[in-house]
């Protein structure tokens, strides 16, 4: 059986490269931590409230269920969850609870998100989307 031109042989190893991006790798903790947010944003109603309050920028559960088409339940639990992951911040005005995102950062990575969406192959028809 011939090669593939992307197998990587031990003999071929680059060590010093090896050696410098293992170096550059952020640590165990933070590549963990980094798997639970993008787990906690790979869920689709999460990813929709995260997008309204990019929009809405504050809004309270009731609210953010109805623009979201979701439970009141399911947002609460869902906003529960982003706030444990200090994703989301709360703001309470006697009973009622008003969500707002806890920083620029998540506008950030779901500005880039959508981007990158706008520019990768859609798989079904080979080619490429560059929005």
């Amino acid at each position: 059986m011939a090669a593939r031109p992307d197998d990587c042989f031990p003999s071929a190893m680059d060590a010093e490269r090896v050696q410098s991006v293992r170096r550059a790798l952020p640590t165990k903790q933070t590549v963990h931590e980094l798997a639970q947010v993008f787990a906690l944003l790979a869920d689709p109603g999460r990813l929709r409230l995260t997008a309204a309050l990019l929009h809405a920028e504050e809004m309270c559960v009731r609210d953010l269920a109805a623009a979201t088409g979701q439970s009141t339940s399911a947002t609460s639990h869902a906003l529960r969850l982003l706030r444990l992951h200090h994703v989301v911040q709360v703001r309470r005005t006697g009973r009622l609870a008003h969500y707002r995102l806890a920083d620029s950062h998540m506008r950030m990575l779901f500005d880039l998100a959508i981007t990158h969406i706008g520019h990768v192959t859609d798989p079904r028809r080979g080619e490429r989307n560059d929005g």
